[in-house]
């Protein structure tokens, strides 16, 4: 399977880019995990309604240039489906048992995703009712991920 977390932004801080390349290398030996980020468009600091739309939608082009045809595109988002971990794992599963192989995770900007993003997605994702920062979301996908697929082979890591 080949999964990739496609997010707006870089990583700035060293300690969510040494967690997140920890879990894509445990991750190597259920899965090809790529990270592609896209770039986050500058916002002012007081950003009007219609600045922050017009914001979300140059990042929502940036996002859907990458997005092959064939992907199962993921987003993560407030209103998403939740679920827990073994539930997820099972989600990840049934994808793969009916040809899904090609998962792309999509995590937005500091403004959330245009409705363009939402509108591609196959599955819409919610981990909480909460906010978190965008990069440290990363970092929870990934290790949801692998908790997932030690799920899926019997592993005793999500106890």
């Amino acid at each position: 399977m080949n999964i990739t977390i496609l997010a707006v932004g870089k990583i700035k801080e060293s300690f969510y880019r040494e967690a997140l390349a920890e879990y894509q290398k445990r991750l190597g030996r259920y899965c090809r995990l790529e990270i592609m980020e896209v770039a986050d468009e500058p916002a002012p600091e007081n950003a009007s309604l219609a600045q922050v739309c017009a914001i979300m939608e140059k990042e929502a082009e940036r996002i859907l240039k990458r997005l092959r045809d064939n992907s199962f595109v993921i987003t993560l988002e407030i209103a998403g489906k939740k679920y827990d971990s073994e539930q997820f794992a099972k989600k990840l599963e049934n994808l793969a048992l009916t040809g899904k192989s090609q998962l792309v995770f999509i995590i937005g900007g500091s403004n959330g995703l245009h409705s363009s993003v939402s509108a591609r997605a196959d599955l819409k994702l919610s981990f909480s009712d909460m906010t978190f920062p965008h990069q440290l979301m990363r970092v929870i996908l990934a290790e949801q991920i692998y908790r997932a697929f030690r799920i899926i082979n019997g592993c005793p890591y999500h106890k």
